[in-house]
């Protein structure tokens, strides 16, 4: 099986499947294995993981910090687009999964890697993700999909497999949930949340506390814009990973960004994710409101009309494919004037708007008062309600005839 794979880069996380992939892609296919690991912002997830892979087996052990990259070139577009899928999820690991398998993808050419892994389950979107990146990216790399080759039917049967080779793994029998993390978010599925009438258990959460234990005053913050990206907060400036990271600090301490979701994958089926978001929640609120008074009415309503449309790119896997990037180009040019600043308030898990101003407004006082006004005269609504109304009008007519 597999006798002409010479070497194989795995996406590695250091965690149960990844941990059990590498032990078994080294028993199966009997080649050198490379653990590819990017640091997308896992936090305290990452410390040790060297160690780990080179004692499971791992022939080489590649660590990229990408938090930059993945800030500046996948969330920060996605957030121009206040991209959302299903008017819930932020697409936190939608948007990891095209970096982490362009940093394989090119880890493979400097290794002389002739194939890829991943540890997505075949039931799953992940694989899709990871799959057709590779493939737009290299595509003649060889895939490898352990999850849709093994007999193992579960994360039980991996949890025995590991206990069977030594290898530690952060999950047990009484809490076999998963996680996902990184800048953008954590995401928590399967196991016991997949009673989806069961609460999700307060102690899995690592972002945020309760909104109940929230504090009982409110937090103000102010977001600077410039071309529709974050560029400072309180008036000072950060490098988007940073920013990101600030933002998640202080939603995450008022309770910010909890969602609660049974979304639908891209294979067909349902799925239950939890998903903590501190930061991007305000950064999407904070971004809605700097369009509010900068975009034009009708390119924020062609905007908005194509944004199920792109997050939908991005939850099914299709990041380089070129409708994709043919609409980032779009929603990046309806961007240049949102620029200024936009105050928040962070209570109890709420963000609310506080304020907004900008030296490219299109919000004029003179122009939207009810006082008497020089720019508006009123009755000229009577016309245009008229003109309006006029198929209206007809159609009632005929129906009557």
């Amino acid at each position: 099986m597999g006798k002409d794979i010479e070497k194989i880069v795995l996406a590695y996380s250091g965690g149960l499947d990844t941990s059990v992939i590498l032990a078994w892609l080294k028993e199966t296919y009997g080649c050198p294995v490379v653990a590819y690991a990017a640091d997308l912002g896992q936090g305290e997830e990452l410390g040790g993981i060297r160690e780990k892979a080179l004692k499971t087996g791992a022939d080489e052990v590649i660590i990229e910090d990408l938090r930059e990259d993945f800030v500046k070139g996948y969330v920060w577009p996605a957030l121009r687009a206040n991209a959302i899928y299903e008017s819930s999820y932020l697409l936190g690991t939608s948007l990891a999964r095209p970096l982490i398998a362009r940093g394989q993808i090119e880890a493979a050419r400097r290794t002389g890697a002739d194939a890829v892994s991943h540890g997505a389950t075949g039931k799953g979107n992940d694989q899709v993700r990871f799959e057709l990146a590779y493939m737009a990216l290299e595509p003649g790399m060889r895939i490898v999909a352990p999850w849709r080759e093994w007999g193992f039917r579960g994360r039980e049967d991996l949890i025995d497999f590991a206990r069977s080779k030594g290898i530690p793994v952060p999950v047990t029998k009484e809490k076999p949930y998963s996680s996902d993390r990184n800048l953008l978010h954590i995401s928590f599925e399967g196991g016991i949340l997949e009673d989806v009438w069961s609460e999700p258990p307060e102690d899995m959460f690592v972002l945020s506390v309760s909104p109940e234990k929230a504090p009982d005053r409110s937090t103000y913050v102010e977001i600077t814009y410039r071309e529709g990206d974050a560029v400072a907060v309180d008036g000072e400036a950060m490098t988007p990973a940073g920013l990101l990271a600030h933002l998640n600090d202080m939603g995450g301490a008022n309770g910010v960004g909890r969602v609660d979701l049974v979304e639908n994958r891209y294979v067909g089926m349902k799925s239950r994710g939890v998903y903590e978001t501190p930061g991007g929640t305000i950064l999407r609120a904070a971004h809605l409101a700097m369009e509010s008074i900068t975009l034009d009415r009708e390119v924020m309503h062609i905007r908005d009309g194509l944004v199920p449309r792109y997050a939908e790119m991005i939850y099914y896997g299709y990041w380089f494919a070129p409708e994709r990037e043919m609409l980032q180009q779009m929603i990046d040019l309806s961007q240049k004037r949102v620029s200024g600043v936009v105050r928040l308030k962070l209570y109890k898990g709420n963000c609310t708007v506080a304020g907004r101003k900008s030296e490219a407004s299109l919000y004029h006082p003179d122009f939207a008062t009810f006082e008497g006004d020089e720019v508006y005269n009123q009755k000229d609504a009577e016309g245009f309600i008229r003109l309006n109304g006029l198929r209206l009008k007809i159609a009632r007519l005929l129906e009557k005839r």
